[in-house]
C-alpha cells in the first residue's frame, strides 16, 4: 500500500465489483504496462496467504498485455479492499487432526472474452491448506463438462497432497471431494462413457480411476455451502463475507 501511495485511500468491502465485468474496450485509454504488472506481481505474492483476493487478482492478471484504465481501477479496488482488511489471514493451530477434504466448483463461461470457464478448488485439513483459481484451457459446451474438468483439477491436487503426506506416515485415502453438480457426480461414478463426455480430453478422465481405486469419494453439496465459490466469481458483500468466514480466514 505504501509503494503505490494507498495508505490514505477509502476502503472497499469486496475486492472486485459484481456489476462491472472486466472486458476489453477499444475506446478506453491504455495505462503504463510496467506499473500495472508491478501491482499484479505484488498482489500475486499476497495470494499465497490471502485466498479472498485470489479470483480478483487472477481476473485482473489476464489484462497485463494491454491494460486499460478500467483494468487499473479494478486493481486499485483490490488494494482498497486490502486497506480495509490488513490483518485477515490463515491461522494454523499447533494441534490439529489430519482430515483431508476438498471442494470443487466452476464459473461456467465466466470469461467474457473467450467464454471459457473458471475453475475453483480448495483443500482442507481442518484448515485451508491449498487453493486454486484457473481459467480452463477448453471451451466447455455444458455446465456438466465444466464441472467435470474442475473436479479433475481438484482431484489432481488432492492426490498430490495424499502422496506428500504419505512420506510423513499419514494415509489419507478415500478423501471427500464436495461438488454441487449431480450430473458430474453421476458421470464419475458410471464407468460407461456418456455421449456428453466423449469429446472431453482423456487426461481429465483419470478422476474416474481415482474414484474406482477409492483414493477419493465424491459427495453432493448445496451450491450455497460450496466454499470454492470464493475462488471463481465476484459476489455482493453479504455472500462474500459468508464465504470468507467459512473458508476460515481470521483477523490475526
Amino acid at each position: 500500500l505504501k509503494k503505490i501511495d494507498f495508505l490514505s485511500v477509502k476502503t472497499a468491502s469486496t475486492p472486485i465489483e459484481t456489476q462491472k465485468p472486466l472486458v476489453k474496450n477499444k475506446e478506453a485509454a491504455d495505462v503504463g504496462v510496467h506499473f500495472y504488472r508491478s501491482m499484479i506481481g505484488s498482489l500475486m505474492y499476497l495470494t499465497a496467504y490471502r485466498p479472498d483476493i485470489m479470483f480478483a487478482v487472477c481476473a485482473c492478471s489476464r489484462f497485463q498485455v494491454t491494460p486499460e484504465t478500467s483494468d487499473l481501477q479494478a486493481v486499485k479496488r483490490i488494494f482498497r479492499y486490502l486497506k480495509g482488511q490488513p490483518k485477515l489471514g490463515l491461522w494454523y493451530p499447533k494441534v490439529s487432526l489430519f482430515i483431508l477434504e476438498a471442494y470443487s466448483d466452476n464459473d461456467y463461461a465466466g470469461a467474457n472474452l473467450d467464454r471459457k470457464s473458471t475453475t475453483g478448488g480448495c483443500q482442507f485439513s481442518r484448515r485451508l491448506i491449498s487453493w486454486q483459481c484457473k481459467k480452463q484451457t477448453i471451451v466447455a459446451t455444458s455446465t456438466t463438462e465444466a464441472e467435470y474438468v474442475a473436479a479433475a483439477h481438484c482431484c489432481g491436487q488432492v492426490l498430490w497432497i495424499q502422496n506428500q503426506l504419505l512420506d510423513y506416515g499419514f494415509n489419507l485415502m478415500n478423501t471427500k471431494i464436495y461438488i454441487d453438480n449431480e450430473s458430474t457426480i453421476c458421470i464419475m461414478k458410471n464407468l460407461v462413457f456418456h455421449s456428453k463426455t466423449k469429446h472431453i480430453e482423456i487426461r481429465h478422465h483419470f478422476i474416474r480411476d481415482a474414484y474406482e481405486k477409492k483414493l477419493i469419494q465424491v459427495l453432493k453439496i448445496h451450491t450455497d455451502d460450496n466454499v470454492a465459490d470464493l475462488l471463481m466469481k465476484a459476489f455482493d458483500v453479504s455472500r462474500f463475507k459468508f464465504l470468507v468466514v467459512n473458508i476460515r480466514l481470521l483477523n490475526l
